[in-house]
C-alpha cells in the first residue's frame, strides 16, 4: 500500500526547511509547546483549533489540509465527535462538500453517530447551508431506511425542501418521492409539508390534487388547534410551525377556493370565501393574529369581486379595479384575471391595461407570507402573457410595423383513412403595444 503524506509529515518538512524547533513553532502558532510536541509524536490527536492555527502559521489556504484531516479523524486516531463536529461545520462554511460526504458515509457505519449527525444537519439547515445539510440528511436516511423512524421522515422532508427549484417537472418528481413520508412526520412539520406540496401541484395545474391536499391540511390544522386549546398543551418550541396554527386553517380554505376558481367553479369558490374571512373562532388576540386576519379578509374581499367578475358579472369590474388599485401586491393578479375574463366575454379593458401598464412586466411580489412561490409566480406570468397576446390580437388590427414574425414552425402528417392532412403552425411573434 502506498504511504500517504500526513499533516505531521508536512509540518516536519516545514520545520526542517525553516530551521525551527517545535518550541519556536509552537510559539508562532499560539499552541502550548507540550501539546504540539505530543501532536507531532502522534501521542495526541490534532484538534480543529490546532489545525486552524498551524495552517494559518504556514501561510496556507484555510482548507489546505482538510482532505488529510478527514484521514486524521477517521484512521490515524479514534474518531471523536468533539473533533469531527467543528470540522464538519467549518467544511460546510467553506463548501468542502467532499469532506462532509466522506465523514458522514464512514461514521454511519456505526449507527451511534446517526442522531449526532442528524442534529448537526438541522443546525446547518437553519444556517441555510443547505447543500451541506442535504449530504448528511441523505446519508442518515440511507442508514435508517428500514427503521420507519420519525428521523427518517424528517430527513426526507428536508431533502424535499432543499431539492425544490424552478423546474416544475423536477419538482413533481421530488414531491412524488416525498409524499409517502408526510404521515410519518411529527405533527409540527406536517402542515408545512402539505402546504409545500399544494404549491407544487398548483403550479402544475393539478387542481384536484391541490384540493385534496388542502382538505387534509384543513383537517390536520383544525385537529391540532382544537387539541392545543382543549389540553392547554404547549407547542414544542424546537419543532415549531412556520406560521401560527390558525393561519393554516385559513390558508387551507383559501387554497380550496383557488382550486375551484381554476376549475371555473366560481359559485363554489365564492361560498368558501367567508370561511377564511371569519376569524371569530381564533383565540389568539395579539398583533400577529390581527394582521393575519386582516390580510385574509382583504384577499376575501378582492376574491369576492373576482369570482363575480369571472362569472360574467361585468357590473363589479370598476369596483374591483378601485379596490385592488391601492393594494400593490394584488394588482398583477387582478390584471391577469381581468384580461382572462375579457377574452372569455369579449369585453374592452383597454383603459385598465393603460392604467396599470407598469405592472405588466415580470416582477416578484411580497406580502404577509413573504415572497410568493416562484414557480407559481412564473407560471401565472406566463399565462398572463398568453392571455394578453390573445386580447391584443383579437381586438386590434396591426400593420406591418407593429407586429413582427420572429419564426414559424410547421408540422404535418397525412391521415390516409380520412384523406386529410393534419398539422400545427407555431408562430413566435412580437407586438409593439
Amino acid at each position: 500500500m502506498e504511504q500517504t503524506v500526513t499533516i505531521r509529515d508536512e509540518i516536519w518538512a516545514y520545520l526542517t526547511q525553516e530551521g525551527l524547533s517545535i518550541n519556536r513553532f509552537a510559539l508562532l502558532c499560539g499552541i502550548h509547546s507540550g501539546t504540539l510536541s505530543r501532536i507531532m509524536k502522534g501521542q495526541q490527536a490534532m484538534a480543529m483549533s490546532h489545525l486552524e492555527r498551524i495552517t494559518r502559521t504556514l501561510g496556507l489556504a484555510e482548507d489546505y489540509f482538510f482532505t488529510k484531516y478527514v484521514e486524521e479523524c477517521l484512521y490515524h486516531s479514534a474518531p471523536t465527535w468533539r473533533r469531527i463536529r467543528p470540522f464538519i461545520l467549518r467544511s460546510a462554511q467553506l463548501e468542502r462538500l467532499d469532506c462532509i460526504e466522506r465523514l458522514a458515509r464512514s461514521l454511519l457505519d456505526n449507527l451511534i453517530y446517526a442522531p449526532l449527525l442528524f442534529e448537526l444537519a438541522e443546525e446547518l439547515f437553519q444556517q441555510e447551508l443547505q447543500q451541506s445539510a442535504a449530504i448528511i440528511y441523505e446519508n442518515v436516511a440511507i442508514s435508517e431506511k428500514y427503521q420507519h423512524s420519525e428521523r427518517l421522515a424528517l430527513c426526507q422532508y428536508r431533502l424535499f425542501v432543499v431539492a425544490l427549484g424552478d423546474d416544475p417537472q423536477r419538482n413533481l418528481i421530488v414531491a412524488t418521492l416525498f409524499e409517502n413520508y408526510v404521515t410519518r412526520l411529527d405533527e409540527a412539520y406536517q402542515l408545512d409539508a402539505l402546504k409545500h406540496l399544494a404549491h407544487i401541484y398548483g403550479a402544475l395545474h393539478k387542481w384536484d390534487k391541490v384540493d385534496e391536499l388542502a382538505v387534509e391540511l384543513l383537517r390536520l390544522a383544525s385537529v391540532q388547534y382544537k387539541l392545543h386549546y382543549q389540553s392547554n398543551r404547549k407547542l414544542n418550541k424546537e419543532k415549531h410551525h412556520e406560521r401560527p396554527l390558525y393561519s393554516y386553517i385559513l390558508y387551507a380554505h383559501l387554497m380550496r377556493a383557488y382550486a375551484y376558481e381554476e376549475r371555473n367553479d366560481y359559485k363554489t369558490a365564492l361560498e368558501i370565501v367567508p370561511l377564511y374571512m371569519d376569524g371569530s373562532w381564533i383565540q389568539e388576540d395579539d398583533e400577529e393574529a390581527h394582521r393575519t386576519l386582516t390580510q385574509f379578509q382583504e384577499w376575501g374581499t378582492a376574491n369576492t369581486y373576482l369570482y363575480r367578475l369571472m362569472d360574467g358579472q361585468m357590473e363589479v369590474l370598476n369596483d374591483y379595479v378601485e379596490y385592488v388599485s391601492t393594494r400593490e401586491n394584488e394588482i398583477f393578479t387582478a390584471l391577469f384575471r381581468i384580461v382572462q375574463t375579457a377574452n372569455r366575454y369579449h369585453w374592452d379593458v383597454d383603459h385598465i391595461l393603460t392604467r396599470f401598464a407598469d405592472y405588466i412586466p415580470y416582477r416578484r411580489y411580497s406580502g404577509i407570507y413573504t415572497k410568493r412561490n416562484k414557480q407559481i409566480n412564473d407560471d401565472e406570468h406566463a399565462r398572463f402573457r398568453s392571455e394578453l397576446a390573445t386580447y391584443y390580437l383579437s381586438r386590434r388590427r396591426f400593420g406591418g410595423n407593429e407586429i413582427a414574425m420572429r419564426s414559424v414552425d410547421f408540422t404535418a402528417e397525412v391521415d390516409n383513412e380520412r384523406k386529410v392532412i393534419k398539422g400545427k403552425i407555431l408562430v413566435d411573434f412580437e407586438i409593439n403595444i
